[in-house]
């Protein structure tokens, strides 16, 4: 059966379905999955479709490259999406496999929306080989599919295509005068495409749409068709950039503002942050990781990269939004540029360590509370000494260091020699002689 017949496109088809490749050579892009020597071409070539997953953004070609793997090897191909699909739908597909002579290849499209107990009602039909399995998603199949399943199916990640790829897509759409736009014989100036080729961002699908768009503004010269530059203004119009909040894109922008400020590069963390705001991303998350990053990656090295990031969240609720984004740009500028220290970071993550093998912590008698005449004669808060009655208003000397006596002594914080950090480490320092010293004199 050929799956890709022009007596199959509806006849108002978007150019987008018509133009989809019917080979594999006509395919564009994704050359480190499809090209010579490379896994896909191979079991093109040899007719043998092993189950796999096809993760990638949209409009990259993962619903094509499955058609054309199932086509080229002369499997039954069967489509599903798990957006409209169930068990029951899953159990009518493997019935089906079931009646004919030649291998099924089942399509699931967005994979990652089917819920355990239709993972489950698939695996058994996976693993005899009666399905072979091509899923495709744009979610990471890592989280989202369960281990028995990917296990049983080898991920390919596909790729954005470079705008080169998208010129090329484009320029076989207008040539081509039975699936595409040639017969129409526009003519269409490089610069048009690749200013619809960037506005694509990688999708193919959305390059095809724009392009189909953008010829129905054309205009009539000397009795031929002509799409000028000044029509894509209409035809592009505000270049929405949003992406799904629950999926990877949300994390990964977040996970790239973290890394750039903490790498102490401003820019960097500039252009994450607002390719996440205008992608509709909430600014409130932003915030949230920049205090994470103020006490985590600053620490203090530069102690006033706290309240400087709390104030900025304070501004931002105050002013609204469109305001209160450069409150937030503030802080992110500060904590890039302000110099790093993970101590604080390292120092609590020993501390919670430490108290998880040792169970029976108790704290030292003399700096327990006695509100009784009980507490008192159990010597509770005896010996304590009030730090801004001593010297420096430092108790000096290990004994009254306020560690438990039966604890072997251990040291979480040690201050590194960036920014304020470098003054606290004097301090500690001087402090640590206070205490030999006093030691020498009242020795234990």
């Amino acid at each position: 059966m050929d799956l890709f017949a022009s007596s199959s496109e509806p006849q108002h088809a978007p150019l987008a379905f018509r133009m989809r490749p019917r080979r594999l050579q006509d395919y564009v892009g994704q050359q480190a999955l499809v090209g010579p020597h490379k896994p896909l071409r191979q079991m093109a070539e040899t007719g043998v479709i092993r189950s796999m997953i096809l993760w990638g953004p949209p409009g990259v070609g993962k619903t094509t490259l499955a058609e054309i793997l199932a086509n080229e090897s002369g499997a039954h191909l069967e489509h599903l999406s798990a957006v409209m699909a169930g068990v029951k739908e899953i159990r009518a597909v493997v019935e089906r496999a079931r009646a004919i002579s030649s291998p099924t290849v089942l399509f699931l499209d967005e994979i990652h929306r089917l819920n355990k107990s239709q993972q489950d009602a698939l695996l058994p039909h996976v693993e005899s080989g009666l399905l072979t399995l091509i899923g495709a998603t744009t979610e990471n199949p890592s989280f989202e599919v369960n281990s028995a399943l990917l296990s049983r199916a080898r991920v390919y990640v596909l790729k954005s295509l470079s705008e080169d790829e998208l010129l090329e897509v484009m320029r076989q759409a207008l040539d081509d005068s039975v699936h595409g736009l040639g017969s129409r014989d526009i003519v269409v100036a490089d610069q048009v495409l690749e200013t619809l080729a960037h506005a694509s961002a990688g999708d193919a699908r959305r390059a095809l749409g724009l392009l189909e768009t953008a010829c129905d503004f054309t205009r009539e010269e000397n009795g031929r068709e002509y799409l000028p530059l000044e029509a894509l203004e209409d035809v592009l119009g505000h270049q929405s950039s949003a992406f799904d909040k629950l999926g990877d894109a949300y994390y990964d922008l977040l996970s790239a503002i973290h890394k750039s400020v903490r790498s102490s590069r401003p820019d960097a963390a500039l252009l994450y942050m607002a390719r996440f705001m205008q992608g509709g991303g909430d600014p409130l998350d932003v915030i949230r990781r920049l205090t994470a990053i103020a006490s985590e990656d600053v620490g203090n090295a530069d102690p006033r990269a706290l309240p400087l990031v709390i104030s900025a969240w304070d501004a931002y609720l105050r002013l609204g939004d469109y305001e209160g984004q450069r409150a937030l740009a503030h802080a992110a500028i500060h904590l890039a540029v302000a110099p790093k220290s993970n101590r604080i970071d390292r120092a609590w993550k020993e501390a919670t360590a430490f108290v998880k093998q040792q169970p029976q912590l108790e704290v030292p008698t003399y700096l327990r509370n006695a509100p009784t005449r009980l507490m008192k004669s159990l010597g509770h808060g005896e010996g304590y000494r009030y730090a801004h009655n001593e010297p420096h208003a430092y108790p000096a000397g290990s004994r009254h260091d306020c560690w438990p006596e039966t604890l072997p002594r251990t040291t979480f914080y040690q201050p590194s020699d960036m920014g304020q950090e470098k003054r606290f480490a004097e301090i500690m320092a001087w402090r640590a002689q206070r205490d030999d010293e006093a030691d020498q004199e009242n020795p234990k």
